[in-house]
């Protein structure tokens, strides 16, 4: 084997181990290894020698029951990627900007789980009439601009685009609101959230949406690149 095909054999491996390891971010519970044959389109002879290294990394533990979770290195990978980026210290001054140019409300909103997203951070308006959100709540994922957005980018390997990084929801998780909104991403296009602007749906005019999907842009841009992923282009 020369080394060139030695390279190549070993990106596919890692290539295969992150697409385990994703699968796994994805889910709330323990999985199987059919469970996980299934999510990664991987043989279970390659999924199980894959583990074996995954497991002496502390990036898969595996349960008595024969299940899999993600190990408690992978846990730290996560603390320390909020400890190098400061995710609210990123985003706290761009929100409060969004909201000095007399915006909606500005929030950032994350994954939580298979049918919630959190909110975590959020800037009030100054207007004298504003939606219900606070940071810290849960709502729904599969309602609401910023719900639109994580579910549009997580985990489905979709590009994003100046075209696509976008949403609008008038009414759907609650009938008097509506908000416009625009992923953040991460290294290598993950999503990291969603900056959302929201308040009571009368206010959101055409002209309006469009004013703030323009300022929700450019304050989304540069979260992106504070937080060490790539925006797209034109």
């Amino acid at each position: 084997m020369d080394a060139n095909q030695s390279s190549e054999n070993g990106v596919a491996a890692v290539d295969r181990a992150i697409a385990i390891l994703q699968a796994m971010s994805t889910q709330a519970t323990p999985m199987a290894l059919a469970d996980l044959a299934r999510s990664t389109g991987l043989y279970k002879s390659t999924l199980l020698r894959l583990i074996a290294s995954l497991e002496k990394a502390s990036l898969i533990a595996r349960r008595a029951d024969g299940s899999y979770v993600l190990g408690p290195y992978a846990y730290q990978l996560g603390r320390a990627y909020e400890a190098t980026h400061h995710l609210v210290e990123v985003l706290r001054p761009i929100l409060a900007e969004l909201v000095a140019q007399d915006t909606e409300s500005a929030s950032f909103h994350v994954y939580d789980s298979s049918s919630a997203r959190l909110c975590l951070l959020r800037i009030d308006s100054h207007h004298s009439t504003l939606d219900r959100i606070d940071a810290g709540d849960l709502l729904p994922l599969d309602r609401g601009a910023a719900g639109k957005l994580i579910t549009r980018f997580r985990s489905t390997g979709l590009a994003p685009k100046l075209s696509n990084v976008t949403a609008v929801s008038l009414g759907e998780r609650d009938s008097n609101c509506a908000a416009v909104a625009v992923a953040v991403f991460g290294p290598g296009n993950q999503i990291v959230g969603a900056i959302s602007l929201s308040g009571p749906k009368e206010r959101f005019t055409n002209k309006a949406i469009s004013k703030m999907t323009k300022q929700a842009l450019i304050a989304a841009s540069e979260a992106t690149q504070l937080l060490g992923g790539h925006w797209p282009g034109s």
